[in-house]
């Protein structure tokens, strides 16, 4: 397990650490594909059927064989490339819907209906397979050679390994660059205004002391606090590359711990997918009282809050064609995480598929590709369709709601046909059921729609 914490420092420590530190790792090279990265929290799964995403525009499929054992392979059937994941887990093995092929655990093809009894399955009828971890309620996968992964790098964060600690977990996908969504919570400054009436409010905005501890290839290290302020402490604030970012809490005295963690996978250069956990060890009572359900509307709505303006960012850095650097004007009283993590780019970006740098890019040519991805322009296939709660919900608030309006129209009728005390009761009820309708349809909303700002 590797360590996120970081040693407190004194004064004269840091002032003895400097940011140019990264010079000695210049020679140290970053290798995307030697990182684990967030799948999905393990109760977001599907039990019985495949479950697909991609790594930079890679396509893989995850499935349970008998053992109930994850299996990670490429989305694609060698025989004529159709995906995986449109299939079905037959006796714990994946099959291709189109002609029936069936893979095991280390992606070998294991039956193909096609062939007699007594052929041999060619060689090269099977699927490169990937090594999954499931650690801290999480699907790790490693996209690099199996035999040098290492375990003890997931990126986990220690205190959820102390059972006094309670969890809340959130997953979505943007329809944007894992760049852009790591940049935005590097961002602490703007959650004051952006996310007023929410989780915050503007009369907070202030200026931040920043401070960058370490930089090198294993990501960047920093603290804040409010300048305003210098005798509260320090809040850590962490980039574990390539996937986390990681602020700690503390109030010492009461022995009250917590943290929000934000990790994220780049599943192409449009789109990427966040894992929000929430964690303290005080008040747990309400966070093991609060619905699932109504904790992600809250945290849907904070990233609908944020969303036009990155993509508003996004399509203007693309439609200016020019560096970062040319189109920032970033202040040290709130952006230094910010352009530190863009710089780290142009220093180790050039290892990944794409990316985008403060001085440098390398970008993708999309207009090439053959596949059209959803556009997840609402909530429903951006959050719900992906959150076993929020479906579940959905699903039978929907119900409910069908329901209702059937019984309203029976109760409606039957009103309109007796007359006298029974007459009363049967509309009162079908008021009673449009009400509940009612309640349902504004509750489905709350599933589908995004949080626009009145």
């Amino acid at each position: 397990m590797i360590s996120i914490e970081q040693p407190i420092l004194t004064e004269e420590d840091i002032a003895q650490k400097t940011v140019n530190e990264t010079n000695l790792d210049a020679e140290q090279s970053f290798n995307w594909k030697h990182c684990w990265y967030p799948v999905a929290f393990i109760q977001d799964l599907p039990k019985n059927r495949p479950y697909s995403f991609s790594l930079y525009d890679e396509p893989y499929v995850l499935f349970r064989n008998q053992d109930s054992k994850l299996i990670c392979l490429t989305d694609r059937c060698p025989h004529r490339a159709a995906r995986l994941s449109d299939g079905q887990i037959i006796d714990g093995k994946l099959e291709c819907l189109y002609h029936g092929w069936q893979f095991g655990i280390d992606g070998q093809c294991l039956h193909i209906p096609q062939l007699p009894a007594d052929a041999k399955i060619p060689a090269k009828a099977c699927v490169r397979s990937f090594k999954l971890v499931e650690r801290q309620g999480i699907v790790w996968m490693w996209p690099g050679e199996t035999e040098i992964a290492q375990e003890e790098s997931i990126p986990t964060i220690p205190d959820l390994d102390n059972p006094e600690f309670v969890t809340t977990d959130y997953m979505c996908d943007l329809p944007h660059d894992q760049s852009y969504f790591i940049e935005n919570v590097l961002d602490p400054a703007h959650a004051h205004i952006s996310h007023h009436g929410s989780i915050s409010n503007r009369k907070n905005a202030q200026p931040l002391e920043m401070e960058v501890i370490e930089s090198s290839h294993k990501g960047i290290f920093g603290r804040m606090r409010n300048a305003g302020d210098p005798n509260k402490p320090w809040t850590p604030v962490d980039f574990v590359a390539p996937n986390l970012v990681y602020y700690r809490f503390s109030i010492e005295a009461r022995g009250w711990f917590g943290g929000v963690v934000f990790y994220s996978i780049p599943l192409s250069q449009n789109r990427c997918r966040v894992l929000v956990r929430n964690y303290r060890n005080f008040f747990t009572w309400k966070l093991k009282l609060t619905p699932r359900t109504l904790d992600h509307w809250l945290r849907s709505r904070v990233l609908e809050e944020d969303l036009p303006q990155i993509l508003g960012e996004k399509a203007e850095i693309e439609r200016l064609d020019k560096p970062m650097k040319e189109v920032f004007l970033p202040l040290k009283t709130s952006d230094l995480f910010v352009i530190e993590y863009r710089k780290w780019l142009d220093k180790f970006g050039i290892y990944l598929p794409f990316y985008q740098g403060y001085e440098t890019a390398k970008l993708t040519d999309d207009s090439s590709k053959c596949h059209q991805e959803p556009a997840l322009q609402d909530r429903f296939s951006r959050h719900t369709q992906i959150c076993s709660s929020c479906n579940r919900a959905y699903q039978v608030t929907n119900k409910l709601k069908q329901a209702a309006v059937g019984v309203a129209i029976a109760f409606a009728a039957l009103g309109i046909v007796t007359d006298g005390f029974a007459s009363t009761m049967a509309v009162s009820a079908a008021l009673l059921a449009v009400a509940l309708a009612v309640v349902a349809a504004q509750a489905k909303t709350k599933f589908e729609r995004s949080y626009t700002r009145h």
